[in-house]
C-alpha cells in the first residue's frame, strides 16, 4: 500500500499550525473544484487528494496518529526498507468503525457519487468512509454554484439581465440590481445543483466583474473623472460639459481655477446596491488642456500678456 504524503500535498511544514493547514487547504480547493475545472479528470483527482489530506490533518487527533505513522515509515525507510512494512499496527481493522469530524467544503458524495472519495491509504489507517458515523441520511440540498458576469459601469448603474448558461442544458435570464459593486454576489434562489434524495436545490450566485472604465474611477457608490479644461475657461471662467452615469450635466468652473482643482457633483455617482434611491457623488478633477486649433493672432495675444506680467521680453 503506497504511503500519502499529506503535508506535502497542502503545501506545509510537518511543524504547520492548524491555521496555517486551513488557509492552504481553503485555497487549494478553491484552485481545484470541480465546478471551476468542470470536465478536468486531473484537477477532480486533485481536489480528491487535497480533501483527503485535510480530512486528516484538520483533525487533530487523526495527525496525531499519522505523524506517529509517519515517524514509524521513515524509520523503516533509512532501515534500508528491509521485508514489507508492517501496516498491520496502524490499521483499523474494521472499516467503517471510525468517527468522522467532516470539514470539507462540499461533501465529496454530492460531487463523485456513493463510493468513498478517499484512498486505500486513508481507508485502511482511519476507516471507511462510505459507512462512516454520523453520515447525513434522507433528502439533502444541493450544492449552491457560483457563475461570474461581467458587467460595464453603465450596466451596474441602471441595472441589467444575462441569459445564463449553466452548461448542463439549463438557461436562466437573471436580473442584476442596480448599484452592483465589484465581488458582490446576486443570489438566484433554488437555481443551483439538484438537490438529493428528493431535497431542495443549491442556489446560484452571480459574481460580479466589472470592466475598467476608459472615464470613470469608482470608489465606493463615488465616482472620480479628469474634466479636460482649456486655459481660456480656467482663466475667465465659464461651462464645461461633464459626462456622468445618468447623463451629461453643465459643470460651472470659476475664473482663475488651477489645474487639479476638484468639484463635487452631489447625487451623481452610483445608485446604492441596498437603497436604490440614494446616490453617491460624483467628483470632477479639472485637468487643464492647451486648445489645439489657436490662431497666429491669439497666440500673438498670449505672447503679449505674458511680457506684459512677467516685464521681460518674450521671442
Amino acid at each position: 500500500m503506497e504511503y500519502k504524503d499529506y503535508y506535502k500535498i497542502l503545501g506545509v511544514s510537518k511543524d504547520a499550525t492548524q491555521e496555517e493547514i486551513k488557509r492552504a487547504y481553503r485555497r487549494l480547493a478553491r484552485k481545484y473544484h470541480p465546478d471551476v475545472n468542470p470536465g478536468d479528470k486531473s484537477a477532480e483527482e486533485k481536489f480528491k487528494e487535497i480533501n483527503e489530506a485535510y480530512e486528516v490533518l484538520g483533525d487533530p487527533e487523526k495527525r496525531k496518529k499519522y505523524d506517529a505513522l509517519g515517524a514509524d515509515w521513515r524509520r523503516w525507510q533509512q532501515a534500508g526498507a528491509p521485508g514489507d512494512f508492517d501496516w498491520s499496527r496502524w490499521t483499523t481493522g474494521t472499516p467503517g468503525g471510525a468517527e468522522f469530524r467532516w470539514t470539507t467544503v462540499e461533501d465529496l458524495e454530492d460531487l463523485f457519487g456513493s463510493g468513498s472519495p478517499f484512498s486505500d491509504f486513508f481507508e485502511q489507517i482511519f476507516g471507511g468512509v462510505g459507512r462512516r458515523a454520523g453520515r447525513r441520511a434522507g433528502p439533502r440540498k444541493g450544492r449552491d454554484l457560483e457563475v461570474p458576469v461581467e458587467l460595464t459601469l453603465e450596466e451596474a448603474y441602471h441595472g441589467t439581465r444575462r441569459l445564463i448558461d449553466l452548461g448542463d442544458g439549463r438557461r436562466i435570464e437573471a436580473t442584476i440590481p442596480r448599484g452592483v459593486r465589484e465581488g458582490a454576489k446576486v443570489r438566484l434562489a433554488g437555481q443551483g445543483a439538484p438537490g438529493v434524495a428528493g431535497g431542495p436545490p443549491g442556489d446560484l450566485y452571480l459574481v460580479v466583474h466589472l470592466r475598467p472604465h476608459p472615464e470613470w474611477r469608482r470608489e465606493g457608490d463615488d465616482i472620480h473623472a479628469d474634466v479636460p479644461v482649456d486655459i481660456f475657461t480656467a482663466v475667465a471662467g465659464g461651462e464645461v460639459p461633464v459626462r456622468t452615469p445618468g447623463g451629461t450635466v453643465m459643470l460651472r468652473i470659476p475664473p482663475r481655477t488651477q489645474n487639479g482643482r476638484t468639484f463635487r457633483l452631489r447625487g451623481k455617482g452610483m445608485p446604492n446596491m441596498r437603497h436604490p434611491d440614494r446616490y453617491g457623488d460624483f467628483y470632477a478633477h479639472v485637468k487643464l488642456v492647451l486648445p489645439q486649433d489657436l490662431t497666429d493672432e491669439e497666440v500673438s495675444a498670449i505672447r503679449e500678456l505674458a511680457r506684459r506680467r512677467q516685464g521681460v521680453r518674450v521671442p
